[in-house]
């Protein structure tokens, strides 16, 4: 994004409306976009609130057009075909199981609206993880896309700059895997300059227990058993009660 100056009244209405701050009035009066800091979100431009249409959005180029892809809410992902940044089977499991017992299931999220991320923060938790020995969710999630690497978890090197409103990390490991990669996370949390949080996916078992969630607290982490119900997907398409579960 970018604000002309010939058309900028220098009125600051457009300046709390950034959702990383990137948007200040300068020393010449008029307003300016920091350009590092700018996450491509379009907030400014389609919150409608300059009199003088002097908010412009620019044509992006790669790599820095994944800072829209990340940040923008209307735009689709060209590597999955779809707005947002991660599965909802991440949060339902009901159309495709992609976690089964035995499992555990990861969404790490870094960055916040008024925080966001770098990709090289990003890259740090990928390769952190990656060390433990885990499956990346490839069908709809596009930080998997940007990887080099998916044995490592590295990201593309011409991507590692941009910074994104927010990132989410998708994953499944092996339960057995737990204690590694929450002891994974703690450790590289300490090196991102932003903030993140996890989501620990894993299946109710017939008795109704969550063996994943007693196991995380056992290792000292307080888990929060809150289900995500997305309304409209219509019913549960897989099948748990199959041998090795199908899709109806």
């Amino acid at each position: 994004m970018r604000i002309d100056k010939d058309l900028c009244i220098e009125c600051g209405e457009c300046v709390p409306y950034c959702t990383v701050g990137a948007i200040a009035l300068g020393g010449e009066g008029f307003a300016a976009v920091d350009r590092d800091r700018c996450v491509e979100c379009g907030v400014c431009l389609r919150i409608a609130v300059c009199s003088q249409d002097a908010i412009i959005r620019e044509e992006l180029e790669w790599p820095r057009v994944i800072r829209s892809h990340f940040s923008d809410p209307t735009a689709k992902h060209p590597s999955t075909g779809i707005m947002g940044r991660g599965t909802m089977e991440m949060k339902t499991n009901d159309v495709t199981g992609r976690y089964v017992s035995g499992q555990v299931g990861f969404g790490v999220e870094l960055g916040r609206p008024g925080v966001s991320t770098c990709m090289a923060d990003v890259e740090k938790v990928t390769m952190a993880v990656a060390r433990v020995g885990v499956e990346w969710e490839v069908k709809g999630n596009p930080t998997t896309y940007l990887m080099s690497d998916q044995a490592t978890g590295k990201l593309q090197e011409d991507v590692l700059k941009e910074r994104v409103l927010s990132a989410i990390v998708e994953f499944k490991a092996p339960s057995s895997s737990l204690s590694e990669i929450l002891t994974a996370l703690k450790e590289v949390s300490r090196e991102i300059d932003t903030v993140f949080s996890v989501s620990m996916i894993t299946k109710v078992e017939p008795d109704g227990s969550l063996p994943n969630v007693e196991a995380a607290e056992s290792l000292g982490f307080k888990a929060l058993p809150n289900p995500k119900i997305n309304v409209g997907l219509g019913r549960p398409l897989f099948d748990f009660s199959a041998k090795g579960g199908e899709v109806l």
